[in-house]
C-alpha cells in the first residue's frame, strides 16, 4: 500500500472526501436546486425566454441576482463544511466539528437560505408559479426540520459551543455584524 495513502489528507484520504462531499451534493442540494426544477419546467412545458416588459424583467434581474447570492451563499457555506467542520452538509454524514467562520457569523443556516435564493432565483427567472410553490415548500419544510431536528442534534453533538452559537447567532435572519466565535468545539 502506498504510503500516502496511510497519512491523514494523502491521496486515497482525499479521493474518499471528494467522493463523500460529491454523493452528499448529488443526494440533496442538486435534486432540490436542479432536478425537480427540471422536472417541474418539462411537466409544466416552462421554457426560459428574455422578459419584455420592465415589470417582467425586474423580475428576471432580481431572479438572477438571487440565483448569483444563492450559489455563492452555497458554496462558502459548503466551503466550510469541508474546511472547518470536516464533514459533509448531510445528515448521515455531517461536520465533525461545530462550523462558525465566514457566513455562518452571521446566521445559523446560510446554506439553506443559498438553496432558498436559488430557488426563488429560478422561479423569477422562468416566471414560473410551479417554480414558486418549490420554493416555498421547500422553505417551509426547512422552517420545520431546522428548529425539530437539526438544532436539537447539533445541541446534544455540541453542547456548549452550540448554545452559545444559538444566543448569538440568528436562525434566519442574518446579524448586520459578524459574531467573533471564541473557545470550544467550534471552529474560529
Amino acid at each position: 500500500m502506498d504510503r500516502r495513502s496511510e497519512v491523514p489528507g494523502g491521496g486515497q484520504a482525499r479521493l474518499i472526501n471528494i467522493i463523500r462531499q460529491l454523493l452528499a451534493i448529488a443526494a440533496l442540494p442538486f435534486v432540490v436546486a436542479v432536478l425537480v426544477p427540471l422536472w417541474l419546467a418539462r411537466r409544466d412545458a416552462v421554457r426560459f425566454a428574455i422578459a419584455r416588459s420592465a415589470p417582467h424583467v425586474a423580475g428576471q434581474l432580481l431572479g438572477v441576482a438571487l440565483l448569483l447570492a444563492g450559489l455563492t451563499l452555497f458554496a462558502s457555506s459548503l466551503q466550510r463544511f469541508i474546511v472547518d467542520g470536516r464533514g459533509t452538509l448531510a445528515p448521515w454524514d455531517p461536520p465533525r466539528r461545530l462550523v462558525v467562520r465566514g457566513p455562518y457569523r452571521y446566521v445559523r443556516n446560510p446554506m439553506i437560505s443559498g438553496i432558498v435564493f436559488v430557488l426563488f432565483g429560478e422561479a423569477l427567472v422562468l416566471g414560473s408559479v410551479a417554480h414558486l410553490w418549490w420554493a416555498t415548500i421547500f422553505l417551509a419544510v426547512n422552517a420545520l426540520y431546522i428548529p425539530l431536528l437539526e438544532e436539537p442534534m447539533l445541541a446534544a453533538r455540541f453542547p456548549e459551543s452550540y448554545a452559545e452559537y444559538r444566543r448569538n447567532v440568528p436562525r434566519l435572519f442574518p446579524r448586520l455584524r459578524p459574531w467573533d466565535a471564541s473557545g470550544g468545539d467550534a471552529a474560529a
